[in-house]
C-alpha cells in the first residue's frame, strides 16, 4: 500500500490559513486520495465510474469541483471503508437522529495530520495555555458506548490547557443522556471564584441557556484572566430558539465578565474532520487543508462568491473512508477573506441555516440505490 505523500505534505504547510499557494499541493493530495479510494471502496468506485469520474480524469485544480459529491446522509445509511476496520485506530459517529449515524473510520496518517492542525490553528487562535484551569462542557460526558465525533472533540478541547476538573451539562443516566444545567450553574458559581481561569466548551444551546438562568436569577460573576468560552456542535434541535452572536456576546459579558475576544467558535461535520475555528472577527476562514465550494441549489453548479447555497466540504484527510467530497445540509456562503480586517485572507464560510433533507438532492442522489446493486 502506497503512503500518502502529498497528504502529508498539505498538513506541514506552514501558515495553516495559506489557500493562495497551496493550490496546486491541495489538488495533487485529492487526486491522491481519489485513487485511494477508488482502488481500495468498491462502493466508492461504482460511483465514480457511474458518473464518468475517475482519478486519471483529475487534470487540474478546477477539477475538484467535478467529483461526485456524497451528501452526509449517505454516510448515515451506509458504512463505506476503505480499510479493514482493525486498521483504523477510531471510528467516530455523528450524533445521529431517530438512531441513525454516520460512522467515520481514521486511518493512523490521518489522526496525525489532524494533530498537526489543531496544533497550528489553536496556536494562531491562543487556545493553548500551561496555566491550568476547570472546564464547565455543556456537552456530553465520556462514556464507552458514545463514539460521537462531538463528545470526542469537547473532551480534546479540554486538553487545550492543563484541566484541574471537568464539569458535563449531559450525563449518562439509565441508558440515556440527560442535561443537568443546575448542576453545570453550581459549578459555574464554585469555579468562578477560584484563582483559576474558567473554560467552557459545547453546545452554543445548553450554554446560553444556563447564562440566561444566571442573568435572570441576578448571578454575576468577573472570571479570572485566561478564561474562555469555547463553542461547537450548532444549536441542533434548538435551532428555533438560535440567538445572534451579538446577544450571545452581551449576555456573556453581562453575566461573566468575558468579551468577545475570549469566546471561540468551532465549526465542523462529523464527514468532514476539518477543523474550522473562528477568527478574532468571528468570521470561520476556510484553512488550507480543505476546500469549500458553494454550490446552486437547483444546478449544483459552483456558484460565485457572495451567493448562497449548499455547502460542498472538500479535504483529503481521511483516507480509511471516502469523505473526500461531501454536502452537508446546511445553507452557506462563501466570503472574500480579504474583506474581513483581521488579517487572514483565504476566504471565510457564513453558514445561513439548515435546510429540510428532502430538499437535498446532489450528483450523487442515487448513490445509495447504486451502492444497494452493487454490494448484492
Amino acid at each position: 500500500m502506497l503512503p500518502i505523500k502529498y497528504r502529508s505534505k498539505l498538513f506541514r504547510t506552514r501558515n495553516p490559513f495559506d489557500t493562495e499557494t497551496t493550490n496546486g499541493l491541495f489538488f495533487r493530495a485529492v487526486k491522491e486520495n481519489c485513487r485511494f479510494q477508488y482502488d481500495n471502496c468498491k462502493e466508492y468506485r461504482a460511483i465514480l465510474d457511474f458518473y464518468g469520474i475517475s482519478p486519471d480524469s483529475l487534470c487540474r485544480y478546477e477539477d475538484i469541483a467535478e467529483i461526485p459529491v456524497l451528501p452526509t446522509l449517505l454516510f448515515k445509511h451506509h458504512k463505506l471503508f476503505s480499510v479493514p476496520t482493525r486498521k483504523m485506530l477510531i471510528r467516530a459517529t455523528s450524533s445521529g437522529t431517530k438512531g441513525v449515524f454516520s460512522e467515520i473510520g481514521y486511518d493512523a496518517g490521518g489522526l496525525l495530520c489532524a494533530l498537526k492542525m489543531v496544533l497550528k490553528i489553536g496556536r494562531l487562535r491562543g487556545l493553548f495555555s500551561l496555566m491550568p484551569c476547570h472546564y464547565v462542557v455543556f456537552g456530553y460526558k465520556p462514556h464507552k458506548g458514545n463514539r460521537t465525533a462531538v463528545t470526542k472533540t469537547a473532551f480534546g478541547a479540554t486538553l487545550f490547557a492543563p484541566a484541574l476538573s471537568r464539569s458535563f451539562a449531559l450525563t449518562y443516566q439509565n441508558g440515556t443522556y440527560v442535561p443537568d444545567l443546575e448542576a453545570m450553574i453550581s459549578a459555574i458559581q464554585k469555579y468562578g471564584h477560584s484563582r483559576f481561569p474558567l473554560r467552557f466548551m459545547g453546545f452554543p444551546s445548553y450554554t446560553y441557556f444556563a447564562l440566561q438562568m444566571m442573568e435572570e436569577r441576578g448571578i454575576r460573576i468577573k472570571l479570572k484572566k485566561g478564561s474562555k468560552i469555547m463553542l461547537g456542535g450548532g444549536w441542533k434541535q434548538f435551532y428555533t430558539q438560535q440567538v445572534d452572536k451579538k446577544t450571545f456576546y452581551e449576555l456573556a459579558d453581562k453575566v461573566l465578565g468575558i468579551g468577545e475576544e475570549d469566546i471561540v467558535e468551532f465549526f465542523g461535520a462529523a464527514e468532514h474532520p476539518i477543523l474550522y475555528c473562528d477568527c478574532p472577527n468571528h468570521h470561520f476562514h476556510v484553512p488550507a487543508y480543505s476546500r469549500v465550494i458553494i454550490r446552486d441549489v437547483h444546478t449544483l453548479r459552483p456558484l460565485e462568491p457572495g451567493k448562497t447555497g449548499l455547502i460542498n466540504l472538500i479535504t483529503p484527510m481521511i483516507k480509511a473512508t471516502p469523505i473526500l467530497s461531501v454536502m452537508t445540509d446546511d445553507l452557506g456562503v462563501l466570503h472574500d477573506g480579504s474583506k474581513c480586517g483581521c488579517k487572514i485572507t483565504s476566504p471565510y464560510l457564513e453558514v445561513i441555516g439548515r435546510v429540510g433533507l428532502k430538499d437535498i438532492k446532489t450528483c450523487a442522489a442515487g448513490a445509495a440505490d447504486l451502492i444497494a446493486e452493487r454490494t448484492l
